[in-house]
């Protein structure tokens, strides 16, 4: 997704150096610098960087982190390919992806759960009441994304259709709005903006939290190197317990949240955006709490866990798509929920 409300799979980044602070002829102690990517994102991990959070806990542990933000998901991937970048942000088939390719790194904390903010709407005048009615209509979708993804486990495993009795169409965002308003298409999955753009004519079908209750989620996760990880525990101690305050404060008080509330100006702030429009994208998402981080629904459970059977039901879709030659025959390797079980105790 590459809107402001597609939080995904594109986000965050963190590089490192060196840098010793000094005032004079008086020097301060030594900290590591954290340079942290981040991209047009809703959630408390935003809000979490706007009201000086991050900056304070990592301060503590001995960090200065420089925000910065970067473009796409395959500059994450490629930054984390090439070792120039120890933590950041990626959706979960395209964490599959790098971790199948052979970029050694860990999922440690959920951003979000995709759920109603990517769903199937279908054209008022289609004749689509119910997924059964795709069969022989147009259906747009970016194709490789958790979008397209969840369009195919919904056919597969939750509809029990044949994907090729339907015309499903490779198409963009935009390209979907534009059709959609010429009557080219019957049906569309994507998200906002335009997801909110085609439902003002159409009716949702499916979403994909109804999708991946019945199947596996999908969603944005954390992600770190692990050898950065390992030799740097201190900060992910502190970046993680930020997470986890800042997600307890969110699910506790969204209901009362308004344009006007800090959280949302705090992420006008780093994105830009209208807040109204924040508070809607923030409402199609779900946000895990510790606890549910550190349980089997997400990171814990091993084979079991939420996040590998959705990292290995994504490495078939993607093999399917042919992005990845073979998927890997285990992917626990790759979910780490240590930090999730500290800060959930």
């Amino acid at each position: 997704m590459d809107s402001l409300f597609r939080r995904a799979r594109k986000v965050a980044l963190l590089g490192i150096t060196s840098a010793a602070f000094g005032l004079g002829s008086v020097a301060a102690h030594a900290q590591t610098k954290v340079v942290v990517g981040y991209q047009q994102i809703v959630g408390p991990f935003v809000s979490a960087i706007a009201d000086g959070s991050f900056d304070k806990a990592a301060a503590e542990a001995g960090y200065k982190i420089d925000w910065r933000q970067f473009s796409s998901a395959g500059d994450i991937s490629s930054a984390f390919a090439s070792r120039d970048v120890p933590i950041g942000v990626l959706g979960s088939t395209g964490i599959t992806a790098a971790v199948t390719r052979g970029v050694d790194m860990e999922l440690f904390w959920i951003l979000d759960n995709i759920g109603k903010s990517e769903a199937l709407v279908a054209r008022n005048g289609s004749g689509i009441e119910k997924p059964e009615d795709l069969i022989g209509k147009k259906v747009g979708v970016p194709f490789v994304s958790t979008a397209h993804f969840h369009l195919l486990v919904g056919m597969d495993k939750v509809w029990k259709l044949d994907p090729r009795k339907v015309n499903i169409l490779n198409m963009q965002p935009p390209q979907i709005v534009a059709a959609w308003q010429r009557g080219d298409l019957d049906a569309a999955y994507v998200w906002p903006p335009a997801l909110t753009e085609i439902q003002k004519t159409g009716k949702n079908i499916a979403d994909s939290e109804q999708i991946g209750k019945q199947s596996v989620p999908t969603f944005d996760g954390i992600v770190a190197d692990k050898d950065w990880a390992a030799k740097n525990p201190k900060f992910m101690a502190a970046f993680t317990k930020v997470l986890a305050k800042a997600y307890a404060d969110y699910n506790a008080n969204s209901g009362k949240l308004t344009a006007d509330s800090p959280e949302i100006k705090g992420i006008v702030k780093m994105i830009g955006g209208k807040p109204e429009d924040i508070l809607a994208a923030l409402s199609l998402l779900l946000f895990p709490d510790a606890k549910e981080q550190a349980s089997n629904a997400w990171l814990s459970g091993g084979k079991d866990s939420g996040a590998a059977k959705a990292f290995s039901a994504s490495a078939d879709f993607l093999k399917d798509q042919r992005q990845i030659d073979k998927p890997l025959a285990d992917y626990t390797p790759f979910v780490n929920a240590s930090y999730a079980e500290a800060v959930a105790k």
